[in-house]
Parts: C-alpha cells; structure tokens; sequence
C-alpha cells in the first residue's frame, strides 16, 4: 500500500500561469497565499521532438533553453525565497520548505506551438510533457545530504505525489526524478534541487531496461531487478549498505568511477508504490549513501571532495511494463580522482562501448570503510 505525505501541499501559479507546489513539514507554517508580481513573458511553449531513424530514438529540440539562467551569483538566484537576495525569485514566499515550480525554461511543456507532421525519415512532432524543478530547502548553501530525515521523507514524498500526477497526463509515457549535483555534472544553478521530466515516450535507457526485464520475466517468471538483488546480496562483495528496507550496492558491471544502486527489498514498481515505513529508511539509507560518496575522495591534504554526482530514479514506465518492472535509484559520478573526470570519449560517445577503471569490488570495499 502507498504512504500518504504527512506534509500540507499548495497549490500556486506563478505569474506566466506556471504551476508552483509548496510541500511544508514544518509545523505551524504560514498559508502559502503571496502572489508572483514579476512582470514575466509568456510562458514558453514546447518546442518539439524530431525521430531519428538511424538508432530508431527521438531527440527534444527546445531553441529557448539557449537562454536559461547558468550559475548566476548568490544574491540573483531564482531559487531562494524572495527577500533574501536583490531579485524577485520564482518563489514569491520569503521562505519554504520543499517547492516543485514548472521550469521556466521546459524541455517538454504542456502548451503546444502549431507545427506540421513531418514526413519519413524526418519525422516530428510537439514535445508534450512537462519538465518540473524540485527545490529541496530555501538554505542556498547547502545540499542534499545535508537535509534532516524528516526533509528527505518530504522531498520522497513529493517526487512520489509528482509522479503519480505526472503519469495522469495523456501524452506522458514515463516519469524520471533525478538530481544533478555540482559543476562537472553540468548544473547551471547551485541552490540544492533537482528536477522531473515527463515524457512523451520511453527514453532510450529506460526502453532497454524495459525490454531486459520483459525478456526475463518471459524466461523465468520472475522480476529482473528482483533476481539482480538477491545475487548481490548472496555475493556480498560489493554491497555498501544494508538498511531494513533498502540495500545499496555497487553493481556487477558498474560503468562509472563511482556507481552505486539502492534497491528496495519489496517489489514495487514506482515511489507511488512506497509504504510509510519504506520511505522513512529510504530517508536514512539515502543519507547514509551520500556522506560516504562525499567522503570517498580525498585531496592531498586530506579533505573530503564534495562529489559531482547524478542521482536517477528509475521507475516503471507509466503505460507498458509495469507488472515487470521494478523501481531502483542509480547514483553515479564522473570523478575518477580529486580534478580528474572521466570523459565519454570515442568508445562510449561514438559506439556505446564502456571502460571502466574502477573494478566494481573496490568502490564497494571504499564506500563501506567509510560508514560509521
């Protein structure tokens, strides 16, 4: 049975018509009724998606995302609490808890702009969805794992809220929660927070995952992700963490420098699907994960490197799969050494073929010497 949020959630809209949803926990907080004065443009339509019928994938082409805000200075952050800094910021209130705002600058947005069908092989069509940003504290210089359990359970229980309303849209396909930390990863703004796309089709990655877990519930009858953890647990030479609802691990064939996944113990396909019991550990195994990935390397004079990480859920897809398909989070990173990145150079950008330099048992031994 899913859990039901304990935080009070409101429902705004921003100057341009955008959608803003606050999530409190904080006992006591005020009624979120500030109304959004910015002298805003009109919200930006979707732009669209064109077919690529050499791989057989679609790709979003959104021109208006050439002007999106990237790394601005403290005080013109557009995610912190108005009043803290010298603008107007997207969130009118002067202060919050957690907050889910429509992107200002969307990769798939509900509003559709006139577009012709295109013909064979240039086939294309508006790039219907919605791209939502989910800001995980008013603080600006903080991060995730600096949040207190009770937060993570509240930020927990707004990607499950988003992805259960999400998947009612009709032309979303698929869910995808995820953060991206640090400016290696590519963020354009520092304020702790990630983001939600709805997809108007299964994205590659997730497709494959799909058709894997089909082809082996076809041969065995059971669940891929099922069978996948049950191995690692037997093995134990790469499991970091054991919680009571969640176990992380390094998997077998882990491509990046740093990968980790968490699986829950229970087959569930979605966060939706989360009980209140499964949320609360996810809160503190999460935690856990994240301080050992920020201690895993050191600098020369011994400190912790704060690690540049992608944080990815993946769940099942909204209208296929389902009965497959299992939810997990997968972490990884690009930092192979304090200021050495390991690039997608010709081998995995050209052909898809991974290198790993890392062997899998050694990044699980490092992440579990680092508990405690």
């Amino acid at each position: 049975m899913s859990a039901t949020s304990t935080a009070r959630r409101t429902v705004r809209n921003l100057a341009d018509g955008r959608e803003i949803i606050y999530y409190d926990d904080t006992p006591g907080a005020p009624p979120r009724t500030t109304d959004d004065e910015r002298p805003l443009p009109e919200r930006a339509a979707a732009g669209h998606l064109r077919y690529d019928a050499l791989v057989g994938d679609w790709v979003a082409v959104a021109g208006h995302r050439m002007k999106r805000t990237l790394l601005p200075p403290r005080d013109e952050c557009p995610l912190c609490p108005t009043g803290r800094g010298s603008i107007a910021t997207e969130i009118p209130d002067s202060d919050y808890d957690v907050v889910v705002i429509e992107n200002r600058f969307p990769s798939y947005a509900p509003v559709a702009v006139d577009d012709a069908p295109g013909e064979d092989p240039f086939e294309h069509r508006p790039a219907l969805g919605r791209t939502e940003v989910v800001c995980f504290t008013s603080e600006h210089d903080t991060s995730f794992r600096s949040l207190s359990p009770r937060r993570v359970r509240t930020v927990i229980d707004a990607w499950a809220d988003r992805t259960a309303r999400l998947s009612q849209i009709p032309e979303v396909e698929h869910v995808f929660c995820f953060e991206n930390r640090g400016p290696e990863i590519g963020v354009t703004l520092h304020h702790p927070h990630g983001q939600i796309y709805a997809y108007p089709y299964l994205p590659t990655r997730s497709r494959e995952i799909l058709a894997q877990a089909q082809a082996h519930h076809t041969r065995t009858g059971r669940l891929l992700g099922a069978d996948l953890l049950r191995a690692e647990q037997a093995d134990g030479s790469r499991i970091v963490i054991s919680g009571t609802h969640w176990t992380a691990y390094v998997p077998y064939a882990a491509r990046w420098p740093v990968e980790v996944h968490l699986a829950p113990h229970r087959d569930v396909p979605d966060l939706v699907a989360l009980d209140d019991a499964e949320r609360d550990d996810l809160a503190t195994v999460y935690l856990d994960l994240l301080d050992r990935l920020d201690r895993y390397h050191r600098t020369e004079d011994d400190g912790p490197v704060a690690l540049p990480y992608i944080a990815a859920w993946h769940q099942a897809p909204v209208r296929q799969g389902r009965d497959v398909s299992r939810l997990h989070l997968q972490v990884v990173s690009v930092l192979r050494a304090p200021g050495t990145l390991k690039f997608l150079a010709g081998s995995e950008s050209g052909v898809g073929g991974w290198v790993n330099d890392a062997r899998p048992e050694a990044i699980a031994a490092r992440l579990r010497s680092l508990g405690g």
